[in-house]
């Protein structure tokens, strides 16, 4: 269950950098275009690293880096707007940051190239 929990929160990842970045499979809701230097490298992140995530490469470090970006966003783009999370919008940063942290504590699970890479070892 660990490594679907991250592949599907990866795979979620992923389709918010490809929404602001490519505009696939639509241009993300609510995002300027053209996008500021700070959505464009957000974008950016969660492209290199939700691949890595899905893959399960790297998973702790990818993780951990995963966790401070989606709390970055949360108190700069969401915090702002108002103190709670379902009035800010912020709901869907929160959940990814202690998830991610999660990950960085507990692996990527069996279904990894982490896993696969450790085996040999």
């Amino acid at each position: 269950m660990l490594s679907i929990l991250r592949i599907v929160a990866a795979l979620l990842f992923l389709e918010h950098g490809l929404m602001k970045l490519f505009h696939f499979p639509v241009a993300q809701p609510g995002v300027p275009d053209p996008l500021p230097v700070m959505l464009v490298a957000a974008g950016g992140l969660e492209l290199i690293l939700g691949l890595f995530l899905t893959l399960g490469l790297f998973t702790r470090v990818t993780a951990f880096i995963a966790s401070g970006e989606m709390a970055a966003a949360y108190f700069i783009g969401h915090l702002p707007s108002g103190f709670w999370p379902g009035v800010n919008g912020g709901s869907e940063a929160i959940l990814y940051t202690f998830l991610f942290l999660y990950l960085a504590f507990a692996g990527g699970g069996a279904w990894s190239v982490d896993a696969s890479l450790n085996e040999g070892a």
